[in-house]
């Protein structure tokens, strides 16, 4: 395969401002100490710690020929991502949000959804999408246009080229199941957070979100469970859990996208399942510790290092 990783889905421009802690009335002004912008997206940000990891990677969505796109570009060039793929869309904005985040790390978003939802893979550039050891679908719910059979088709496409298939949603509600199960048959590793799970589902017991995911088709589901770590459960019956770390927390934006890419990374480098997932946990809490998705990540040694000194968080621990 020509690339390690293929991040196909969600890119958007986010500009984030901390801390925040209210709407000021009016025209009124409230005064923050940061203001940051960053590629985020359960795509775009996967893509970029994925490269900080030392993958070579491969960038596949869509961005509006705007300031937002520009940049947005630019940033994925920075990290050497290949965007032949990466498509400027005519008529249609870059996704973009803005993020106000709390001192809890918590972060109230306006969002737009411009190109992420207007884009469109052909059944000619399959291969050249799906030339890599990891193809990852990030953002399914999000992506109109290619939400439901085409979804459905490049994911089968992946698996018959050998490639190992994660999927990331954007779910809501049980609403979103159709676009999601579509993918599942196809799908190695279904990577969605707990909230979520639950939103698809209305099920709370893991156990049971898992079996529900398993039952239509995904090979195996791991749920990131925010300062309660993360859940493995394969079908073929081995189940993990796996702590959280302890940090002080800035930021929630990208997380589990980061999350995504750092397990990506032990898949790749030939890790076991716990100590892979265990790495994605380190690249999800480095993540949380600056403004903006990717911000406290830096490259493999420091997850590595930070994964091997950093104590845990203990379920109920302040």
């Amino acid at each position: 395969m020509k690339y390690d990783y293929s991040s196909m889905g969600f890119y958007t421009f986010d500009c984030l401002g901390w801390p925040f802690a209210s709407v000021p009335p009016g025209g009124g002004t409230v005064l923050l100490d940061e203001i940051a912008m960053a590629v985020s997206g359960a795509a775009g940000v996967a893509t970029i710690v994925a490269a900080k990891m030392g993958l070579s990677t491969k960038a596949v969505g869509g961005l509006g020929h705007d300031l937002m796109g520009d940049w947005v570009h630019e940033r994925l060039a920075h990290f050497g991502a290949d965007m032949e793929d990466l498509r400027r869309l005519a008529d249609v904005p870059t996704s973009s949000s803005i993020v106000l985040t709390r001192d809890d790390g918590s972060r109230p978003a306006l969002h737009m959804k411009g190109a992420t939802g207007a884009f469109v893979v052909e059944p000619d550039r399959f291969d050249a999408v799906t030339d890599a050891t990891v193809f990852h679908l990030g953002g399914v719910g999000l992506m109109d246009a290619m939400d439901g059979d085409r979804n459905a088709a490049l994911m089968k496409h992946a698996k018959s080229r050998g490639c190992i298939t994660t999927v990331d949603i954007f779910a809501g509600s049980k609403e979103d199941l159709a676009d999601v199960q579509a993918v599942l048959p196809h799908t190695d590793y279904f990577i969605p957070s707990v909230e979520e799970a639950e939103a698809l589902t209305g099920m709370t017991d893991l156990t049971d979100m898992a079996t529900f995911f398993l039952d239509l088709g995904a090979q195996c589901c791991v749920f990131t469970l925010g300062e309660n770590g993360a859940y493995y459960h394969h079908r073929d019956g081995t189940v993990i859990r796996v702590p959280a770390f302890r940090v002080q927390v800035k930021d929630t934006c990208g997380c589990g996208d980061a999350f995504n890419a750092g397990f990506a990374t032990g898949l790749i480098r030939g890790m076991e399942a716990e100590d892979a997932i265990r790495f994605a946990q380190g690249c999800s809490a480095l993540n949380a510790t600056g403004l903006g998705s990717q911000a406290g990540v830096r490259d493999f040694a420091q997850v590595s290092e930070f994964v091997r000194t950093t104590p845990i968080l203990t379920p109920g621990a302040a």
